[in-house]
């Protein structure tokens, strides 16, 4: 079977999802990708570019399968000469109905968000089957569309709805997490070197480094001991708690700033012992599979993907109910920290492995590309 895997932002986890499962996938899998950035302009004009290349890529295509940052129902009319009766699978790693917008974007002051919104929405009618990488990115999307389409003054067609709701399913995102392994610490830690606590996210507002930093704060002010790793990605502009941070943390932060390679960032995780998430936007949640994978010990709020990461007969474990609820755990977590090193999380998220999903994956495929087309 050959598939034709269709991403107009490759960078980041997008490009590492579409190459390791074309590393790993018992099928042909070609990419046709464009770089990653100007991600407004690639939802615009990248299915123009993609469809070029489409009509010049030489191999006959089984199945066309779409990243939701393509504009797949432009793509299928600057190719139907050659894209008619080729199944299409639409994969959503995130959605622009419910992804918040930075307060730095001029673009919903000035009402000019809706069109990304509605690429996702018409993308996803065109495709055959839509694909989300969890059960809240799905249910999230599916509830935003009355609202969304309800504004518009006229033929608000919510009856497609349903459609999309029929043909869509979870696939979970593949992930390396074998690779972690060959960087676990070979000889045993210290154990009585002081708690770690780790940020392991991209420094945007939607990560709500603000709440996470204040719990550090208030337990420094109590005068417990800790220490804090800061990873993730970094901007040219970035929240300026981030300095703040750094500065009223002192020699308590261990690490500032991007790892300076895959080894590097491994062995932070493998050291750290508690991460306390306070995103406001998360649709799976890698960094804290990742770290979870590495036996770093989380501590989650009630909401987006997080729940499906962890049994529920344990979720009294993991989450939190507020903000005074988190600081609470967070202090309990870092005087018994010794407990919590003891624990395996590895197998709340091995099924994410691409050891696993790579099958799962190979297998769906291969049933839909004999999809009756529009089912």
């Amino acid at each position: 079977m050959k598939l034709l895997l269709l991403e107009p932002y490759f960078t980041g986890s997008h490009a590492a999802w579409s190459e390791e499962y074309a590393a790993r996938s018992r099928h042909q899998v070609d990419i046709l990708s464009l770089p990653g950035r100007h991600w407004k302009w690639r939802m615009h004009g990248g299915a123009v570019t993609l469809a070029r290349q489409f009509h010049e890529h030489r191999q006959p295509v089984d199945l066309l399968l779409a990243s939701a940052m393509l504009d797949l129902t432009t793509f299928l009319a600057l190719t139907r000469s050659k894209s008619a009766g080729v199944p299409s699978v639409l994969y959503f790693h995130e959605n622009q109905l419910t992804y918040p917008w930075s307060p730095r974007d001029s673009d919903p002051p000035a009402r000019r968000d809706a069109h990304y919104g509605f690429i996702n929405y018409a993308s996803a009618l065109a495709a055959d089957r839509v694909l989300f990488n969890s059960h809240y990115h799905r249910q999230a999307f599916l509830e935003a569309l009355p609202g969304f389409l309800g504004v518009f003054p006229d033929h608000q067609e919510t009856s497609s709805i349903e459609t999309i709701a029929a043909k869509s399913q979870v696939l979970p995102l593949g992930l390396d997490l074998q690779r972690f392994d060959t960087y676990r610490p070979q000889a045993e830690l210290d154990p009585h070197r002081l708690p770690l606590l780790l940020w392991n996210h991209r420094w945007e507002y939607d990560k709500n480094p603000e709440e996470f930093f204040r719990a550090l704060f208030l337990l420094q002010d109590q005068g417990l001991d800790f220490q804090v790793a800061i990873l993730g990605e970094g901007f040219a502009e970035q929240p300026a708690i981030f300095t703040e941070a750094q500065r009223r943390l002192g020699e308590r932060v261990v690490q500032f700033g991007y790892a300076a390679d895959f080894a590097s960032y491994a062995d932070w995780l493998w050291r750290a012992d508690i991460l306390p998430v306070t995103a406001i936007h998360d649709f799976f949640g890698i960094s804290v599979v990742q770290a979870m994978h590495c036996d770093c010990h989380p501590l989650l709020p009630k909401r987006l993907a997080y729940p499906e990461h962890v049994p529920s007969s344990l979720h009294e474990d993991y989450f939190y109910d507020d903000f005074d609820d988190l600081v609470v755990r967070l202090a309990n977590a870092i005087e018994q920290v010794s407990v919590l090193r003891c624990r395996s999380l590895r197998p709340f998220v091995q099924d994410y492995d691409w050891r696993q999903l790579s099958i799962h994956y190979d297998d769906l495929f291969a049933e839909l590309q004999d999809l009756p087309l529009g089912v």
